[in-house]
């Protein structure tokens, strides 16, 4: 198998430009830390964009960054550390799902738009991309957007670029919004709680004035992994250390009608929530597969509760509306999950599944057919070769 890791954009297109020329399909990836997600890739060429790195622009006063695609994103996150900011979607890296020793890179998170618990109050990945560089499925350079918070500038790739993994374009620079960092945090903490419970005291703190910026509820196995010995139900707060601390007090008052809360200060706060967003708190077993699910939070339980019926269990993520779930990846349960998500009317994709379970069964829902064809017309028109990550996310698509 040959494998192409250019260090610059002029590189990358050469190279597709080559694959689309020969009509040779490429396995598009940063560094590999999301191989086991959807459906695996079987090419003869691996294109890497782990050595186009480096930042291309920071300015703190303005909220603007620009990385290549293959910065990791912890040199990122230091850098802005540095300035006291932070990016926004606070992105898991779910590296350990597929064994991963390697650090994931930013084009790998913005191409699979992979959002944190912060997600419920600032918006995904994708909400913060200002401006896209990119390369066709002909090696054609292509880039929308650009480095400014209000721009109007061409046709709206960016959003459509986000969570394509890279089956439209293969991304090569990314601009995106920032913002100041929380001098501190703290979370409210209840314990005990049924899941039909928690996501009420849940939806209490999001509707509260508090600013809660996440909201998780880790049944009994999940918060095991945090020592805990019963459920645990968590709302976060991030700000000025005297606002945490008045805000988090007034919201432990506020959901007294769901027991007796307490507040978790920030080291033990931070430790927790980083253990949610990375779903350290599922099954470490790397025959398991693991499910992520997104519906109305008010039917999180009732998904959670069929899951268990069926053999898989996990966690609450967004107030009830993000479910991470492990279990054996096999066709009774695969079917059994998926069709309790139909019928609340949500979504899944599988983060991770032995490479042969992956290749016979769907990794996410089957398009409507009108939304199909609008699929195959815009891979037509940015990948007309279809040499992109063929098969990655559809069957022959």
């Amino acid at each position: 198998m040959s494998f192409a890791a250019p260090n610059d954009e002029a590189g990358i297109a050469a190279v597709i430009r080559d694959a689309y020329a020969a009509r040779a399909p490429l396995l598009v990836q940063g560094r590999g830390t999301k191989s086991a997600m959807l459906r695996p890739v079987q090419t003869a060429r691996t294109l890497s964009t782990r050595k186009c790195d480096g930042i291309s622009l920071y300015s703190p006063g303005e909220l603007v960054f620009s990385a290549r695609a293959g910065t990791v994103v912890s040199e990122i996150e230091t850098v802005l550390a540095g300035a006291g900011q932070q990016m926004i979607a606070e992105p898991p890296d779910l590296s350990w799902l597929s064994g991963a020793t390697a650090q994931q890179t930013l084009g790998g998170i913005v191409a699979t738009n992979l959002s944190g618990p912060r997600r419920i109050a600032a918006g995904a990945v994708r909400d913060h991309v200002l401006g896209v560089r990119a390369v066709n499925g002909t090696g054609e350079t292509i880039h929308s957007g650009g480095r400014v918070l209000k721009n109007v500038t061409g046709l709206d790739l960016c959003k459509l670029l986000a969570g394509s993994h890279g089956t439209l374009a293969v991304l090569t620079e990314i601009t995106f919004k920032v913002l100041p960092a929380p001098e501190t945090s703290c979370s409210v903490v209840l314990h005990g709680l049924e899941p039909p419970a928690a996501v009420a005291a849940l939806a209490a703190a999001m509707g509260s004035p508090f600013g809660v910026s996440g909201a998780a509820h880790l049944p009994p196995t999940a918060a095991a992994r945090l020592g805990a010995d019963q459920s645990l139900t968590l709302a976060r707060i991030e700000d000025f250390a005297a606002s945490v601390a008045y805000r988090g007090e007034k919201l432990c008052g506020a959901l007294r009608d769901f027991g007796c809360a307490e507040i978790w200060p920030a080291e033990a706060s931070c430790a927790a929530w980083a253990s949610i967003r990375d779903a350290h708190v599922l099954p470490a077993d790397p025959d398991q597969a693991v499910w992520r699910i997104s519906v109305r939070p008010s039917r999180g339980p009732g998904v959670l509760a069929a899951a268990r019926a069926a053999g898989a269990d996990g966690y609450l993520d967004w107030a009830g509306g993000l479910l991470m779930l492990a279990g054996p990846a096999s066709e009774t349960l695969h079917a059994a999950l998926t069709d309790a998500v139909r019928q609340a009317g949500g979504m899944w994709l599988v983060l991770r599944a032995p490479a042969a379970w992956r290749t016979g069964a769907a990794m996410v829902p089957a398009e409507p057919p009108p939304l199909a064809a609008i699929t195959r017309r815009v891979k037509a028109a940015l990948d007309p070769a279809g040499i992109l990550n063929p098969g990655r996310i559809f069957a022959g698509v």
